[in-house]
């Protein structure tokens, strides 16, 4: 609670920096497998639904309907979270002045961050390969894009952010 508290405390500060993608990551992670859990929990929802003749056949295909759009809509708006939380990153940064005597120690932690990027994918992906989830992840192309590819995403945006980071601080002077 006590760093929740301080990330929320630092974006009213209007302070961002590498450690931002950090929590960019988990937010994806755990989105990308909350995705993957409800898409499996609505599969089996849907043949639960198609086999019950109490239901009438609109009933049947309304359900239907709904589960073959799932893995466009949520996919679509696990795109829209990954990107916007990746702006609001590099706007974060942009309000955030760092002397270029720490770039060495910035790089430092960056191989750290795309090291943890590299454990989120791989969680992700071992959740996406398992037999149950496979069916759903192949209906989630962003999503399983996104978290397989995150250490070169996240290794890309913090390049991005060194950049602008130390852009800001020549700007400054």
């Amino acid at each position: 609670m006590k760093r929740l508290k301080s990330f929320y405390q630092r974006k009213r500060n209007k302070k961002g920096s590498l450690d931002d993608f950090v929590y960019v990551m988990g937010i994806i992670l755990v989105a990308g497998l909350l995705f993957l859990i409800f898409g499996k929990w609505s599969d089996s929802f849907n043949t639960r639904i198609q086999t019950m003749d109490a239901i009438p056949d609109e009933g049947k295909a309304a359900i239907s309907k709904v589960d073959d759009l799932y893995g466009g809509a949520i996919d679509n708006s696990f795109l829209l979270l990954t990107v916007g939380l990746c702006i609001a990153a590099l706007i974060f940064a942009m309000l955030v002045v760092v002397h270029p005597v720490f770039f060495v120690l910035y790089l430092i932690v960056l191989s750290i961050v795309i090291y943890l990027a590299g454990i989120f994918s791989n969680i992700y992906q071992a959740a996406a390969t398992h037999p149950e989830m496979a069916p759903i992840a192949e209906k989630l192309i962003f999503t399983s894009h996104v978290l397989t590819y995150l250490p070169f995403i996240i290794g890309v945006l913090g390049c991005v952010l060194a950049i602008v980071m130390y852009k800001t601080w020549e700007e400054s002077r």
